[in-house]
């Protein structure tokens, strides 16, 4: 279908699905087998100048905003979602300091990220505080010139991996939601340290680690915005960011659908490739309608963003939902179509369906985006 892209948009489809057909695709099964951060295809992404996307031009970014991004995501999530996701967690820790963080604090980091010379990531997630952000321990004291962290932070996609961090913790536990402030930590302040590497089911090319505080001292100077408003700097980077990971579903599963119709063409049954019974044509047009019906919701949620400063929260979580629900769907469906095929490593869509589950989970579960989409219309209808 065409979406009517402009001629920068288009730009960044077409050297995205470059990046992606040249040095994604033929790297992603190694980097999955081996686990292996992809580390010279990040950089390759940088010197492109697609890791500023987001950001001002006045801070050395593109200027553009949450629809380029979702461009991006769409082709590298083709690939692969565990590179996309690499690229794209380092985008969601860079959210905070752009919606809240002061004009020196955007001036200091937001060029390195922009070029990939630096990466971000966004911590969150304790052991206690998945969905349930008011159950964090992470605690923030000030001392002096400095404050002060202690706790431990959970599953931190690019942990180990990103030189800037940011970090919601408890100043103020009386004070509940009022009581948590964002920081910028950054990979060589002292007391701050990483735990294992975890294993994962899928985007193994990816790094999720915990991040461990004890006694970590920071400058002041590091808060993001004022102390007490972290919980809403975070709900307004999810909003930023649900879209994206909407956008590694659609890709996840149109490069599903494409190895799923490539070799359905090429697969010979009772004398006949197999794209040619009706069992298998159903299969696929049921795939290739819900790939595009998410890209159309997705695309469409992604410029409201860009338009609007109020009321976000129903738009990206709707698209999240429904864009990686698809993507789950669409996976599994591709494996079936491959058969015994699909389930080898030798194919990729067995890895697809892998990584595709974690799209369901990660930046709210789709059972909390459907709690928010519920509470939004709640608010509708009074």
């Amino acid at each position: 279908m065409d979406y009517f892209l402009s001629e920068e948009q288009q730009m960044i489809v077409d050297v995205a699905r470059q990046i992606t057909d040249e040095h994604i695709i033929p790297q992603r099964a190694h980097l999955d087998e081996a686990e292996e951060f992809p580390h010279e295809i990040l950089k390759v992404i940088g010197q492109a100048d697609l890791c500023g996307l987001y950001i001002p031009e006045a801070y050395g970014g593109f200027g553009g905003g949450c629809f380029d991004m979702v461009l991006a995501l769409e082709q590298f999530g083709r690939g692969c979602t565990g590179i996309a996701t690499s690229f794209a967690a380092s985008a969601l820790g860079a959210y905070p300091i752009l919606i809240a963080g002061s004009e020196e604090m955007k001036q200091k980091y937001m060029p390195a990220i922009a070029s990939g010379q630096k990466r971000g990531a966004f911590a969150l997630t304790e052991a206690n505080a998945g969905s349930d952000a008011s159950g964090i321990q992470t605690t923030a004291v000030l001392d002096g010139d400095h404050w002060v962290l202690n706790g431990t932070k959970q599953w931190i996609t690019n942990g180990g991996e990103a030189q800037v961090y940011t970090v919601i913790a408890i100043t103020d536990r009386s004070k509940g939601p009022r009581g948590g402030t964002m920081f910028v930590v950054e990979d060589t302040d002292p007391g701050f340290t990483y735990g294992v590497k975890e294993k994962k089911l899928g985007i193994r090319a990816s790094a999720t680690r915990e991040l461990i505080f004890k006694d970590c001292r920071i400058p002041k100077d590091r808060v993001i915005g004022r102390p007490g408003t972290g919980f809403i700097t975070v709900m307004k980077t999810l909003d930023l960011s649900r879209p994206g990971i909407a956008a590694l579903g659609i890709g996840v599963g149109q490069g599903a659908l494409d190895e799923a119709v490539r070799y359905a063409k090429q697969r010979v049954q009772f004398g006949k490739p197999v794209i040619s019974f009706q069992a298998v044509q159903h299969m696929l047009a049921d795939m290739a309608t819900q790939v595009e019906a998410a890209r159309a919701l997705v695309y469409a949620s992604a410029r409201h963003v860009d338009a609007h400063d109020k009321g976000l929260s129903k738009v990206s979580s709707m698209c999240k939902l429904f864009a990686t629900d698809m993507a789950m769907k669409v996976t599994v469906d591709a494996v079936q179509v491959l058969a015994g095929y699909g389930y080898m490593r030798d194919y990729p869509v067995e890895k697809m369906m892998r990584d595709a589950k974690i799209l369901q989970i990660y930046e709210g579960t789709n059972q909390i985006q459907r709690n928010v989409i519920g509470q939004e219309l709640n608010k509708e209808y009074n």
